[in-house]
């Protein structure tokens, strides 16, 4: 029987400390396979049938790890992208609540609107901050930049007070925090991060009714049946979430397809234990040099004020993180382990 760590050790062996998993996530073994085999189909004239199979996989994979039916999944290529579809449902004037100093791609197409009321209050001041006539509350459900983790009940329950609706991100989150999309009114990820696939590909899952969004940016793939959508206005829009698709990079989710069945084998349940484990190991060792992590308590990211200088130096030594705001930021994922942990302290405290 596989086991987490044969699962993992088959799949990854990178070169370096990787401690970088809200930049950017590693490829698995399956997965670099896949994209060589998608590349050579390309190459070699073959039909593109397979490529376009690896899409509606990997869309049912996040639909289960997302807690959702796959008919409220759509696909995309960013946050941006689809956090512009909801903007453009907005009516002007609405207000839009969101958390100080989140991930741009969450907030600046609210701001692009130039007709909406963009309020910004800090991340802990979320949920009491929706009053009568918020429209609609975006945050993300890990903060990029320091790893908090958002209240997401206390907002959905403030949000269903005041008959605000929801748009929360899981970019930071997805794979390793567990996800319950149907509490949210409208829920994003992108999948290159904690979802290990390759850049350039993004869902949404959106409700049953399509919370009045309108498919603004539909193509030929938005139809019913695409391959009688090619030409013309679309006669009939996908009944399903679907209809919010954008032209999908074949690529992206062939690779993205085994990356999202290795994450379900695992389980998510698993990939937070052993996170999260890792985060309070290095927070611990920061306590025993004297540093403080910024407060985010059950996050695999770790955010340490003042460090974030040494990134070169750590970089020099083969050991990968950020630096954000001067700030040093260090994430933890299942390929990661408590050697990698020590060797960070280590170099640090040098």
């Amino acid at each position: 029987m596989e086991t987490f760590e044969s699962l993992v050790r088959a799949e990854f062996a990178p070169e370096n400390t990787f401690l970088n998993t809200a930049s950017s996530g590693l490829l698995p073994a399956r997965s670099v396979a896949a994209l060589h085999e998608a590349v050579a189909l390309r190459a070699a004239g073959s039909p593109l049938d397979p490529l376009f199979q690896d899409v509606e996989l990997a869309r049912a994979s996040f639909a289960r790890l997302a807690g959702v039916p796959v008919t409220r999944v759509a696909a995309g290529p960013s946050v941006a992208a689809h956090t512009g579809l909801v903007a453009a449902a907005l009516p002007a004037g609405a207000e839009v609540l969101t958390a100080e100093a989140d991930f741009s791609s969450v907030v600046n197409p609210f701001h692009m609107r130039g007709d909406l009321k963009v309020r910004a209050v800090p991340l802990d001041r979320l949920a009491e901050s929706v009053r009568p006539g918020t429209a609609l509350v975006a945050v993300s459900a890990a903060q990029s930049a320091d790893g908090r983790v958002a209240d997401l009940p206390a907002l959905r329950a403030a949000a269903a007070t005041h008959g605000a609706r929801t748009y929360v991100d899981f970019s930071q989150a997805a794979g390793w925090l567990p996800m319950d999309a149907d509490a949210s009114d409208f829920t994003v990820a992108t999948t290159f991060k904690w979802l290990l696939g390759p850049h350039g590909a993004a869902f949404l899952v959106v409700p049953e009714d399509f919370g009045a969004l309108t498919p603004v940016l539909a193509g030929w793939v938005a139809g019913e049946k695409p391959w009688a959508s090619c030409y013309g206005p679309v006669e009939e829009l996908a009944h399903s979430a679907r209809r919010f698709d954008v032209s999908p990079a074949l690529f992206s989710y062939a690779g993205l397809r085994p990356s999202l069945a290795l994450i379900e084998e695992i389980g998510v349940a698993a990939v937070h234990a052993h996170d999260t484990a890792l985060a309070d190991r290095f927070r611990a060792g920061l306590a025993g040099l004297g540093h403080e992590a910024r407060p985010a308590p059950g996050s695999a990211i770790v955010s340490v004020p003042g460090l974030g200088h040494r990134r070169p130096e750590l970089a020099r030594a083969g050991i990968e993180v950020s630096d954000r705001a001067g700030h040093l930021r260090a994430s933890f994922h299942l390929y990661n382990t408590p050697a990698d942990v020590d060797r960070l302290l280590d170099v640090l405290a040098g």
